[in-house]
């Protein structure tokens, strides 16, 4: 969610040529960020410890990776 609504603040921007807009979705971009790093990560370490650790190291935080679909099991 914080993605797309980065996303679509930028993209507003850039459609009508706004830089205060732009601005603003950078600084929207910034606050997600922030959030992340200072509550909502130490608040799922806390919750699901090396769970969550083990997520974080297969998952990245903000942009996914493109890698290959699985391939279907033979019959």
């Amino acid at each position: 969610m914080y993605v797309a609504v980065s996303i679509a603040i930028l993209g507003q921007g850039l459609v009508f040529g706004n830089v205060t807009l732009l601005a603003y979705g950078g600084l929207v971009l910034l606050l997600f960020h922030v959030f992340v790093l200072i509550y909502e990560e130490p608040a799922l370490r806390a919750s699901f410890g090396t769970e969550y650790e083990s997520f974080c190291a297969e998952v990245p935080r903000w942009i996914p990776r493109a890698r290959a679909a699985p391939s279907a099991p033979a019959r």
